[in-house]
């Protein structure tokens, strides 16, 4: 019913609608981004990383914070996991969980902001004092239709940030604060919206390559990059950190919280004291350990781009074999990009296992179908080392079981989620952490009690 309304009603009547719900939580829950200091992060990929970062520093530099993302939430204290299916939540429900950072005592919130959730206006009735923007690829293209439109949507947050009124926190005047990524070819897009003030970080690919002068830009650039299978190490001004996080990728994520913290006042130093001791972010790179004689990695990864920079990590950790466990979502997310995650697994992993993963109201057969299709351009033979398994629980055993000593299983698509939603909206319960572990211990139990 409810997608049947929205091909009937006039696109302008939906705005206004979705407007009018945003200020109307706003109202109910009493304003509460007005009360504090709200950081508000977009991009393609890095989203929760950066957002987790910018809490992680602010709430070991003496705050109370809060956060939303895809991953988890947070409330000064009180943490628990993103169990919602949502990167940003329906207008009343965000605007309650900001209310309740504000009745914790919280003076930050960093709230992950997503294209879809500005396409639906749940942004508008926030004031951002800070946007960030990590990077651009295509994502949701078809559910935006096109490329221009999915950018203009991340945009409308910086648009945003220039109109909203400075708070005055504390006996302090908020200065509108944008932090871009110049090493995006994007960032040019983002540095034309107005801002108080314009940080923009730079991590360089080679030894030579810096950034372009940007007039009225605060450029933070980072030096001596080595980039490991367990940690990063870099400087800026010449502040060495050690990111006990893989990637590059990972290196642009700390930069930006690293930006947000000079932002607003926080040290250099500490901040690189902090980043040594941050923890793993759920379902993001994370290591399952149950003792087994192999690898065994969650991560988020649902698009190219983000397989890519996963296998940027992968390529440089010691295994035997790469065995991939994938699928692709349904649901209006991009058809298109089926067949690519296929063929990118295939290059880089020895065994490829393709499953289920959220299928919404689209066939889960087709959809596997169209990813094992991208496998076999790349040369995997089905039964072989190619297997199409329906049932997402079969398909972890099933890498399990094939995994032998100095292998490193991979299981994409999901990370931390603790939802697998099927036809109708329907939500099953689903964690692959969860059952990656379960799986272990079934087949080395086994082994203990013959």
């Amino acid at each position: 019913m409810k997608s049947l309304l929205k091909k009937l009603l006039p696109a302008s009547f939906l705005r206004t609608y979705h407007r009018l719900i945003s200020w109307l939580a706003a109202v109910y829950f009493g304003h509460p981004s007005e009360q504090m200091i709200i950081i508000g992060i977009t991009g393609t990929n890095g989203k929760s990383t950066v957002t987790n970062m910018v809490a992680w520093l602010f709430e070991q530099s003496g705050r109370k914070v809060g956060l939303t993302t895809t991953a988890n939430f947070k409330v000064a204290d009180r943490e628990w996991l993103n169990d919602t299916k949502m990167t940003m939540l329906g207008r009343f429900s965000l605007q309650s969980l900001l209310h309740q950072m504000v009745v914790a005592g919280c003076s930050l919130a960093a709230v992950e902001t997503s294209s879809e959730g500005i396409r639906q206006y749940r942004h508008s009735s926030i004031n951002y004092d800070t946007a960030v923007f990590t990077n651009l690829t295509p994502e949701h293209i078809e559910s935006h239709g096109g490329f221009d439109n999915y950018r203009r949507a991340k945009g409308q947050l910086f648009a945003k940030l220039s109109h909203d009124r400075r708070k005055s926190l504390e006996g302090q005047i908020i200065s509108k604060t944008s932090v871009i990524n110049l090493g995006d070819k994007h960032a040019d897009y983002f540095l034309g919206f107005a801002a108080d003030r314009k940080i923009g970080f730079f991590v360089p690919q080679i030894i030579d390559d810096h950034p372009l002068d940007y007039p009225g830009v605060a450029v933070v650039c980072v030096e001596d990059l080595l980039v490991g299978a367990n940690e990063s190490t870099f400087r800026i001004n010449g502040v060495p950190f050690v990111l006990a996080m893989p990637g590059r990728f990972n290196v642009e994520n700390a930069v930006a919280a690293i930006c947000v913290g000079l932002a607003h006042g926080l040290d250099l130093t500490a901040m690189s004291e902090l980043l040594r001791v941050m923890p793993t972010i759920p379902g993001r790179i994370e290591r399952i350990d149950e003792g087994q004689p192999f690898g065994v990695i969650v991560d988020y990864a649902p698009e190219p781009e983000s397989f890519r920079k996963l296998y940027e990590v992968v390529d440089l950790l010691p295994k035997r074999r790469v065995i991939h466990v994938l699928g692709s979502t349904g649901g209006g997310r991009d058809v298109s990009r089926r067949p690519v995650l296929g063929r990118l697994a295939a290059q880089k992993a020895q065994i490829v296992i393709v499953t289920n993963e959220d299928p919404y109201d689209d066939d889960p057969p087709t959809i596997i179908r169209d990813v094992a299709a991208g496998a076999r351009e790349v040369g995997k033979r089905d039964g072989v080392d190619l297997f199409e398994i329906l049932d997402r629980r079969e398909a972890i055993s099933k890498a399990v079981s094939l995994a032998e000593e100095g292998d490193l299983v991979l299981v994409t698509g999901k990370g931390c989620e603790q939802a697998m939603v099927v036809a109708g909206g329907r939500k099953i319960p689903w964690d692959d952490r969860a059952e990656l572990r379960r799986a272990i211990h079934e087949r080395y139990d086994k082994k203990t009690k013959n």
